[in-house]
């Protein structure tokens, strides 16, 4: 099966935020709602992409191989908030930190952000297995996993 420039790009959007959600997509892919990602899915994609055991979206090994990208279990791509959502927030033997606390911590890095993209950057880590939430009177969150044993690139580092 050939497919459009459109998706290639988008299975390619789809190797890069994996595993990701309709929502992710519908904001990356500027649609109208989850419903509408879905169709596009099901009828461009379907045999290049799958959802996990957690409903989340991934490509196929095959879809991946379309592009000519290997895909790295252990390297995860995501956007640059991410990344520094990462390299800023709480390890996994510290106190968790509050959205409010880590998107000051963002800030100091220089990077312009808001509290709403902080905390869609860590709902979407925590999807992604990378970040925990520590429930509380208010949800605080910390990684998962040391640092120094985390891969995280932006998603534009070449392959």
């Amino acid at each position: 099966m050939s497919l459009s420039e459109e998706a290639q790009a988008r299975l390619r959007d789809i190797v890069e935020l994996q595993p990701t959600k309709n929502k992710e997509l519908q904001e990356r892919w500027d649609m109208d709602g989850g419903s509408e990602v879905h169709q596009y899915l099901e009828s461009e994609l379907k045999e290049y992409y799958f959802r996990d055991e957690n409903s989340l979206i991934r490509a196929t090994q095959e879809g991946a191989e379309l592009l000519g990208i290997e895909m790295d279990a252990e390297t995860i791509r995501v956007p640059e908030l991410q990344v520094r959502i990462t390299e800023v927030l709480a390890g996994p033997d510290d106190d968790p930190e509050s959205v409010v606390s880590v998107l000051h911590e963002v800030q100091d890095t220089g990077m312009e952000t808001d509290v709403d993209a902080v905390r869609s950057g860590l709902r979407s880590l925590q999807d992604k297995g990378i970040v925990e939430v520590v429930r509380e009177t208010v949800p605080t969150f910390r990684l998962t996993t040391a640092r120094d044993d985390l891969d995280v690139e932006p998603l534009d580092a070449e392959d």
